[in-house]
């Protein structure tokens, strides 16, 4: 007997679904002079992951921080010595170029993936990330994509690093003149947070962290937002009590919306966090990097919140409290740059083109975060460039 077999044709095979969920957990740490002996907390957090055998770790030190620590890489050599049965540096700690300079020299992603393979670090081993934003995003990068993931341990050394950048799970390097072209999203396996880095701070840097934290407040929290503008000259003053209570807020927020937004790795069009951004990254390329990230961002805050303002969006009196509280802190609201080819819409040193290179960075449609009032962002899909030209003027002023 003969049995026939009819061949389905490849056209009329169904789709196979899968559907993967993933779950990352990482703690942000906080503490002081973490790489005191008689300070278990890094220790502590190594030892969580339950293997019994010593670690192997390797740290990238941002340079920055050794004008005002000198002695910190034989502190943490020592601290490793004296947790020998936890871990083992397995190479002289890496100091590399803080600021954005480390972003944009692609060498350094090459010497750490040297150093990465010479240690023979696999995927249970760790990378401290001791630094600045930008070193930490260089150092999350290169530890992305070595053997597709190594722990890194973030040790934010910056207000910004450790209430904005050091906190989230992005990491990238720029690349063709554009902010974070290269990139992952990799969390990080723990953030530690030293307050007594803080303490060598010039007011630059000491500033410029709070602008994040003001984006967070203005577009998710009224009260913060109220609670920054009420102690403007604490923080100015440098009173550690009131910086560590806005690091840790705006930490919680930026946390909270990574967890709950439904868009960890930014799938959409959608960036709320990136509130004033677009504008700032933009400012940031056209100074040469004169201006430090939280600058550009209390710029385009600033821009932002008027447009908002022209817009009909948000009332006056919100829109002057918000300019008073930047420049109460010291943020300067206007630079020459963003007056430059307003009129040549594709000149590189438009200040618009950061319209298109922000809607480029994700794909879909233009999605801009715009206040209705302060605790609440509402997104917008298009931009008038001449209420945009009336904002530019208006902050002119300031």
């Amino acid at each position: 007997m003969v049995v026939e077999i009819k061949q389905k044709s490849r056209f009329n095979l169904q789709p196979i679904h899968q559907r993967v969920s993933v779950t990352f957990n990482y703690e942000v740490y906080f503490t002081q002079n973490l790489f005191e002996l008689k300070n278990p907390t890094l220790a502590q957090v190594i030892t969580a992951d339950g293997e019994t055998k010593p670690k192997k770790v390797v740290a990238v030190v941002d340079a920055g921080i050794l004008q005002y620590q000198p002695e910190l890489v034989e502190q943490l050599v020592a601290y490793t010595k004296f947790y020998a049965e936890v871990l083992a540096i397995a190479a002289q700690p890496m100091i590399i170029t803080g600021g954005e300079a480390a972003k944009n020299d692609p060498t350094l992603l090459e010497q750490i993936h040297q150093q990465i393979e010479a240690a023979g670090l696999c995927r249970h081993s760790y990378i401290l990330a001791i630094g600045g934003g930008a070193v930490l995003d260089l150092v999350g990068y290169a530890a992305a994509t070595a053997h597709r993931g190594i722990r890194v341990i973030r040790i934010p050394t910056t207000v910004l690093a450790q209430n904005d950048s050091g906190v989230g799970v992005k990491n990238g390097i720029n690349a063709f003149g554009k902010k974070n072209f290269l990139g992952t999203f990799a969390p990080p396996y723990a953030v530690i947070n030293d307050s007594a880095f803080l303490t060598t701070l010039d007011d630059r840097d000491w500033r410029s962290g709070i602008a994040e934290a003001i984006k967070v407040a203005l577009i998710k929290d009224a009260n913060f937002f109220h609670f920054i503008h009420f102690h403007t000259a604490a923080l100015v003053q440098r009173d550690m009590d009131t910086m560590q209570e806005i690091i840790y807020r705006c930490a919680q927020l930026h946390l909270e919306h990574i967890a709950n937004s439904g868009d960890p790795f930014e799938m959409g069009s959608s960036r709320p966090l990136d509130f004033g951004h677009w504008a700032a990254h933009k400012l940031e390329h056209l100074t040469d990097y004169r201006l430090r990230h939280g600058e550009a961002v209390g710029i385009g805050i600033a821009l932002d919140s008027t447009y908002s303002y022209l817009l009909g969006l948000l009332d006056c009196l919100e829109w002057q409290r918000i300019l008073n509280t930047l420049l109460a802190l010291g943020f300067t609201l206007y630079v020459p740059e963003m007056d430059e080819k307003l009129s040549q819409l594709e000149h590189p040193n438009c200040l618009f083109r950061g319209l298109t290179e922000f809607r480029e960075h994700l794909g879909g449609e233009l999605t801009l975060t715009l206040l209705q009032h302060i605790g609440k962002g509402i997104e917008v899909h298009e931009a008038d460039l001449f209420l945009y030209r009336q904002a530019i003027s208006l902050l002119r002023k300031f």
